[in-house]
C-alpha cells in the first residue's frame, strides 16, 4: 500500500513534465514549453527537449514573463539545473528586463543592458562558471564540468548577491554605496527588481536549463 502510494505521489509530481520543487519554491518552468517566457533576439536560440529548455544557437535571451509575481523579484533565492556541452558559454541573468534588442554589444551579439549575469563555462580563457560576471570573476579552475548536470543557486537578499554551485558558495558580494557598474556600466547596479533571462551565447555551444525555481525572501 505504501508503494502505491509513493507511486502516485511520483506520478503527480511530474506530471506535465514539472517536477517537485523544494518548500517554499514556486517552479517557473513547466518541463514541456516555454510558456511564459519571452525571446529576446533569435526564436530559434531556444527550445524544449525531455523536460530542459536547450540553448544553442546566435547571441539571444530568454526572459520569464509568467505571472508569478508579474514577473518581477527583488529579494530570491533562485535555483536552475544546468549543464554544457563542451566548450560551451552560457548565463543566467538576475534583476534583468526584456529588451527587443540588448542594450549591451559585444562582438557575439547583443546581451542585456541591466541587471547581473551569472556565468555558465567551463573551457579557458574567460570568466569561469559561477562568476558574477565582470563583477567578482572565477578565473582558476571551474567549479564543474561539461557534460555534467549542476545545480547553480543565485541569492539576492538586499544588496549582496551569492552564488553556489551544488550547495559550494563561489560567490558573495556585497555592492558598495559607490558602485557605478563596474566595466558592463550602471545597468550593472543593484537598484530595484527585475526578472530572470536564460543565455544562449553562439551556435558552436549548447547549454541545458531544467528545474527553474524560485524563493521570494521579501
Amino acid at each position: 500500500m505504501k508503494f502505491t502510494i509513493v507511486l502516485l505521489a511520483l506520478a503527480a509530481a511530474f506530471q506535465g513534465g514539472v517536477p517537485a520543487v523544494e518548500p517554499g519554491f514556486t517552479s517557473l518552468f513547466n518541463g514541456t514549453d516555454l510558456s511564459g517566457w519571452k525571446v529576446s533576439g533569435a526564436p530559434e536560440s531556444f527550445m524544449v527537449r525531455d523536460g530542459a529548455i536547450i540553448a544553442s544557437g546566435p547571441a539571444s535571451h530568454l526572459y520569464y514573463d509568467g505571472s508569478f509575481k508579474n514577473h518581477t523579484f527583488r529579494n530570491f533565492e533562485l535555483k536552475i539545473d544546468v549543464m554544457s556541452r563542451a566548450g560551451s558559454n552560457g548565463g543566467v541573468y538576475v534583476l534583468t528586463e526584456f529588451e527587443e534588442i540588448g542594450g549591451s554589444e559585444r562582438a557575439s551579439g547583443h546581451f542585456p543592458s541591466k541587471g547581473f549575469e551569472v556565468q555558465v563555462y567551463n573551457a579557458d580563457g574567460g570568466p569561469r562558471t559561477g562568476s558574477l560576471y565582470h563583477v567578482v570573476d572565477i578565473v582558476d579552475q571551474s567549479p564543474t564540468k561539461d557534460d555534467e548536470w549542476f545545480t547553480q543557486t543565485i541569492t539576492v537578499l538586499r544588496d549582496t548577491i551569492t552564488v553556489k554551485v551544488n550547495d559550494k558558495q563561489v560567490v558573495n558580494w556585497t555592492q558598495p554605496a559607490d558602485w557605478n557598474g563596474g566595466r558592463e556600466g550602471p545597468g550593472r547596479r543593484i537598484t530595484g527588481p527585475g526578472t530572470i533571462a536564460l543565455q544562449a551565447h553562439d551556435p558552436k555551444g549548447t547549454v541545458f536549463y531544467k528545474n527553474i525555481r524560485i524563493k521570494l525572501l521579501d
